[in-house]
C-alpha cells in the first residue's frame, strides 16, 4: 500500500526531527541559551508536542485520534518510553540531569497533542502546532533573542510565518471552500492575511505584557514572509486556471 503525500511528508520530517531532537537534548546547554534565560519546561513541552504530532500523523492517515483503537495508545506509550529514556540518558551529559519536572512537561506536551488531535485532522492540527511553536518560541526566553541571535531570529520569523500562512491558506480552501469561492479578490486577500496578522499581533502584545522587547524588524520579516506566500499562492492558482482554460479550449 502506497503512502499518501501527507504521510510521506510527516515521515520525512520525523526522520529528520527525532535524531536532531536527541542530539540537542544530549549536548551541553549552549551558553547563549543560558544567557537568554530560556524556559526549559517550555522547550520540553514544545518538543514533545511536535514529536507527538509527527508520530501520530505518520501512523495515521490524517484522521483524528480514536481512543478506541490501538494506534493512539501506541503513540502515547512510545513517547512516554522515550521521555523516560531521554531523561535517564541525559545524566551522562555534562551540565544536564534527570528531572521529574522535565518529564512532566514532556508528558503534558504529548497529552495536549493527542487530546487536540482527537478533534483536529491533519491540516487544522498542523495550524495549531505551528501556532504553538511561534507563540512559545517568541516568549520562551526572558532576554531578547533578536539581540543574542539576530540571524537565527530573522530566519525563524521568515520560515515560521511562511509555513503558518501556507497551512492557513490550505485550511481555508479545505474547510471553507464555499466561502473562499464566493469572496471577491479583496475579501480573499483579507482572509489570507487575517490569521498571520492576528497571530503576530497577539504574540507581540503578550511579549509586551511580559516585559519582553520586540523589534519592528520581526514584524516586517513576518508579514513579508506571509505576503510572499500569499502572492505565490495567487500566482499558482491563476496559472492553474489558465492551464485549465487552455485545455478546455483545445477540447472544445
Amino acid at each position: 500500500m502506497s503512502l499518501s503525500l501527507q504521510r510521506k511528508i510527516t515521515a520525512a520530517l520525523l526522520i529528520l526531527y527525532w535524531p536532531a531532537f536527541f542530539f540537542a537534548a544530549h549536548t551541553p546547554v549552549p551558553e547563549v541559551v543560558r544567557e537568554a534565560g530560556v524556559s526549559d519546561k517550555g522547550l520540553h513541552l514544545l518538543a514533545y508536542l511536535i514529536l507527538t504530532f509527527l508520530l501520530w500523523f505518520t501512523v495515521s492517515d490524517g484522521g483524528k485520534v480514536n481512543w478506541r483503537r490501538a494506534a493512539p495508545w501506541c503513540v502515547l506509550l512510545v513517547t512516554i518510553a522515550y521521555a523516560i529514556f531521554d531523561e535517564w540518558s541525559q545524566t551522562f551529559v555534562a551540565g544536564r540531569s534527570c528531572d521529574a519536572h522535565d518529564f512532566l512537561a514532556d508528558l503534558i506536551g504529548t497529552c495536549v497533542g493527542l487530546g487536540a488531535f482527537s478533534f483536529l485532522s491533519f491540516w487544522p492540527a498542523s495550524l495549531l502546532v505551528t501556532t504553538v511553536v511561534i507563540f512559545v518560541s517568541a516568549n520562551v526566553a526572558r532576554a531578547n533573542l533578536a539581540d543574542l541571535l539576530p540571524a537565527a531570529n530573522a530566519i525563524f520569523h521568515l520560515a515560521a510565518y511562511a509555513v503558518f500562512t501556507a497551512i492557513w491558506l490550505r485550511c481555508v480552501r479545505l474547510l471553507m471552500p464555499a466561502i473562499d469561492a464566493s469572496q471577491n479578490r479583496a475579501k480573499r486577500l483579507l482572509t489570507a492575511f487575517a490569521a498571520p496578522a492576528a497571530l503576530l499581533l497577539t504574540t507581540k502584545i503578550l511579549s509586551a505584557i511580559l516585559g519582553r522587547e520586540w523589534s519592528a524588524v520581526d514584524i516586517v520579516l513576518s508579514m513579508g514572509a506571509a505576503t510572499a506566500v500569499v502572492a505565490a499562492s495567487r500566482l499558482f492558482n491563476t496559472s492553474g486556471k489558465i492551464r485549465e482554460r487552455d485545455k478546455d479550449d483545445r477540447i472544445g
